[in-house]
């Protein structure tokens, strides 16, 4: 194991790997990269450092997050956004892609549809792998970036009440989130149609590190006791029964009139499609856009700290 001053992982692919330790160097150092984010200062710390990039699963704030964050620091990318603009087309398996990546680059940021991908890779390659999705799986850069977003908006993390809404079941955003909350003694709601409860395994785990969970179908049960409500789309892709899908899309739409008189904030990993209206967008509860931004600082953190190892 490669020790950095505070952090201990060789490679991010769940949250669930990290000590509480470990995700506040990552906080501590992405405030620290915020004026390099913003462009107000300059750093070549990976200059001659090349990040690669495989995409199986589209992305946009991920892969370009990543992307900035590494030109950022004065490094480049190569990769593919999609598998269909590599040899995957010609029946090549992850296992010979990731092995020949890896001879050319000083990490990879790998998403993938095969829960489980991202740590098989860093099983069998010699470079930091950071898992950037694996299907329904863990997503632990947005996790890091939803803390720092809380934390740089609310001040804090610790004793929050987050309420955690829409699709549970698949969203690996959430199955990450709840695990990172937890360290830090969050209050957690789950509000979900019944189809999409959080998994069972997890409420165990919860149960375990001694979080007590509240679970609801409305949002009105929640919206006057939440700090941050963090919504989620309703994932076509990840349902195996079309129609399943029909009956329960559109299920939420958080809007304006819905939280006037609340101090909550609204935070989505995004894309969204109806589940926050446009009307919140620039008020002072919605504070999508300026999470989505934090990926870059927090992103900047995690490839500094895997690539130079500080």
């Amino acid at each position: 194991m490669v020790f950095y001053m505070g952090f201990d992982q060789e490679n991010i692919i769940s949250i669930r790997d990290f000590s509480i330790d470990d995700v506040e160097y990552i906080l501590k150092l992405a405030e620290k990269m915020e004026p390099i984010a913003r462009s107000e200062k300059a750093s070549n710390i990976l200059a001659g450092k090349i990040l690669g990039m495989l995409f199986y699963e589209p992305s946009t704030r991920t892969r370009l997050s990543f992307e900035t964050s590494m030109k950022r620091l004065g490094g480049s990318t190569v990769g593919f956004a999609e598998a269909g603009v590599s040899s995957v087309t010609k029946g090549e398996n992850l296992n010979d892609t990731v092995k020949i990546v890896s001879e050319y680059v000083d990490a990879i940021v790998i998403r993938h549809n095969m829960e489980g991908a991202a740590r098989y890779v860093s099983d069998i390659v010699d470079v930091p792998v950071i898992n950037a999705g694996d299907g329904a799986g863990q997503h632990p850069s947005q996790t890091l970036l939803d803390l720092y977003t809380m934390k740089r908006i609310l001040g804090q993390i610790e004793d929050l009440n987050v309420s955690l809404i829409g699709d549970l079941k698949y969203g690996r955003t959430v199955h990450s989130l709840v695990y990172a909350l937890a360290m830090f003694g969050v209050n957690m709601n789950f509000v979900s149609p019944p189809e999409l409860r959080m998994p069972q395994g997890i409420l165990h785990d919860l149960s375990k590190m001694g979080v007590s969970v509240k679970e609801t179908t409305d949002i009105k049960d929640v919206i006057n006791r939440s700090d941050v409500l963090y919504v989620t789309r309703i994932q076509k892709e990840r349902f195996p029964d079309p129609e399943e899908y029909s009956r329960i899309k559109g299920a939420y739409t958080l809007d304006l009139k819905l939280l006037e008189g609340t101090e909550t904030i609204v935070m989505h990993p995004l894309p969204r499609i109806d589940e926050i209206s446009h009307d919140v967008d620039n008020s002072v509860y919605g504070k999508y856009f300026q999470q989505a931004f934090y990926g870059v600082p927090v992103r900047m953190a995690i490839l500094q700290t895997m690539i130079k190892g500080f």
